[in-house]
């Protein structure tokens, strides 16, 4: 077999930006909690002894850590003065947790990748699946952590607009189930924009729940509260509105879970499902988001989905088709994508 030096002088390339990215993935977690991102943003152009004193850090530390995220095009250096600064660019991506476009969070969930390594190994042989609550605890507050800001800019303004009817419901009063609600970030936002609805979060994770509990009363919402459930077997009847935030391809069971919704809704009710964007076919997803899903899905959500009763393993990259026979099969008869961004599709089904 002979080789092609310049395919692969490319591919070795590619490697040594990849094995980059990967080594400064923890430097990222590191600059997040301890407040280097957001020193370097607040105070502008900075030596790395003035962004240690700020920080309470060493500044030998902190010297080598600029180095390696002004490498990583993370942050910026000046040449002819030694200081480091961020863009408006670079903040926003790492620096403002409430940005849309912020990152960081990803990281956190990256980093249980690493530690959970050996569990995935282990299912590779056996079969057998990896449950969600057996994962490392960066996890579950990485996952919040990153899909919070997109909630937040995206979720009153412009998902659940993009529903037939459905914020009409929410001003005037409409009772809310959030299916596998995690920390309960999603919940919180629409509390939040709508005080005359409730709402209910739900969760099989009790620990999540715990969390959620506890956010919504530093918010000191009361008009929600958190319960452990599964999708199965959450409580209560004549909702308006079910919704399901990127955790439906996550289930053992999604028919069932689907067919147990449509018994909890109105006649007029609506079932919203958020999920990861994917095309139909594999060949239509091998771009940068498809290969960042495909990856999760690896690691988290096929072993998560397997270690459930029936374990129909969807993926993170299901894609509308898969997803559609989904929910048809659970009872719905109407189905659309309403709405769609970079990162996810936002699909509406009718009983």
């Amino acid at each position: 077999m002979s080789i092609n030096e310049s395919k692969l002088h490319e591919l070795l390339g590619q490697m040594v930006g990849d094995m980059g990215a990967a080594a400064v993935a923890p430097l990222v977690i590191i600059g997040d909690r301890l407040g280097l991102y957001k020193a370097l943003a607040a105070h502008g152009p900075s030596s790395t002894q003035q962004i240690a004193d700020v920080t309470g850090t060493t500044e030998r530390y902190v010297r080598e850590w600029c180095a390696a995220q002004a490498g990583s095009g993370y942050i910026e250096l000046d040449a002819a003065s030694g200081d480091f600064s961020m863009t408006p660019e670079q903040q926003a991506v790492f620096a403002d947790e409430n940005s849309p476009a912020c990152m960081t969070g990803g990281y956190h969930a990256i980093a249980s990748l690493f530690i959970d390594q050996p569990k995935i190994e282990n299912a590779f042989k056996t079969g057998e699946g990896v449950g969600w609550g057996d994962h490392s605890d960066c996890l579950f507050c990485g996952t919040e952590k990153f899909f919070r800001p997109g909630y937040q800019a995206s979720l009153v303004a412009e998902w659940l607009p993009a529903l037939d009817g459905v914020c009409e419901k929410l001003e005037a009063g409409a009772v809310v189930a959030d299916v596998g609600c995690g920390y309960g970030a999603s919940t919180i936002v629409m509390a939040q924009a709508y005080p005359n609805s409730q709402f209910i979060g739900f969760d099989f994770h009790e620990p999540s729940i715990e969390t959620a509990n506890q956010r919504a009363a530093e918010y000191g919402l009361t008009n929600l509260r958190f319960e452990v459930a599964s999708a199965k077997g959450f409580q209560g009847e004549g909702y308006d509105l079910v919704a399901y935030f990127d955790c439906l391809h996550d289930m053992g069971d999604p028919v069932g879970g689907v067919a147990h919704t449509l018994k909890a809704l109105k006649p007029d009710g609506t079932l919203l499902i958020v999920e990861p964007f994917a095309q139909d076919e594999l060949i239509d997803n091998l771009n940068p988001v498809g290969r960042m899903y495909y990856a999760f899905s690896t690691m988290i959500c096929t072993p998560a989905s397997i270690s459930q009763e029936v374990g129909l393993a969807l993926g993170a990259q299901a894609g509308p088709k898969r997803l559609e026979k989904v929910v048809k099969e659970g009872g719905f008869r109407e189905f659309r994508q309403a709405a769609a961004t970079p990162f996810n599709m936002i699909l509406e089904a009718r009983p």
